[in-house]
């Protein structure tokens, strides 16, 4: 039996734990890609690259740095908000970065407003809204995150990236584990460096890509 690996879906209704699939996380200093162990400087290149490439590269900050909890969380809100405004810069005509907060965990119902906000029990109304097609996790609860990534994997095409402050998350595509400010600045740095390198991968009015 192959190896599985964690990949953009649409995969199926209710896709597997990625951990039920002998997915294991990455021990410190390291992180994963597609569900398997990778250096955290493969890691940093390759989210950077996804980004890059994505015609609505998207970052969803949660309770957890979207909140003034401690001095800790208000300085990677800081951190994130100059990721965004690298990766603003960073895109080339065509492409739309944005920043979507999930504020809370509650359910809404009947419906959110997807150009506002996305919830970890529905992530995939946000990301059809938006056509986003490439998207990172940070300052989200771990248990909240891996339900969104599950589902995102389970109905969308969406390249899923987690910045875990903790063991990392194997449903994502790709993790990091430990993410602090240090961790969030490189990943500006990379996108940075690689600015201009990376055909980005347009999607056209019928939502083709190209």
């Amino acid at each position: 039996m192959s190896q599985y690996r964690v990949l953009p879906g649409p995969e199926h209704f209710l896709p597997p734990a990625a951990a039920s699939m002998g997915v294991y996380l990455p021990n410190p200093g390291e992180a994963h890609i597609n569900g398997v162990i990778a250096s955290e400087e493969k890691a940093y290149e390759e989210a950077a690259r996804q980004f890059l490439m994505a015609s609505v590269p998207t970052i969803f900050p949660g309770p957890l740095v979207l909140w003034a909890w401690n001095e800790k969380a208000a300085k990677k809100a800081t951190a994130i908000r100059h990721l965004y405004n690298t990766l603003k810069e960073c895109v080339q005509p065509g492409q739309k970065a944005m920043l979507i907060p999930m504020p809370d965990y509650r359910p809404k119902y009947p419906k959110i407003n997807p150009e506002v906000e996305i919830n970890p029990n529905h992530p995939n109304l946000t990301i059809w809204h938006n056509k986003i097609d490439c998207c990172m996790f940070v300052g989200v609860h771990c248990h909240q995150a891996n339900l969104s990534l599950k589902i995102i994997r389970g109905g969308t095409s969406c390249y899923t990236i987690a910045m875990c402050a903790q063991a990392g998350h194997e449903d994502a595509m790709l993790s990091f584990r430990d993410a602090s400010v240090e961790k969030i600045m490189t990943l500006a740095d990379w996108i940075k460096k690689l600015k201009g390198t990376v055909k980005p991968r347009l999607t056209t009015k019928n939502g083709a890509t190209s």
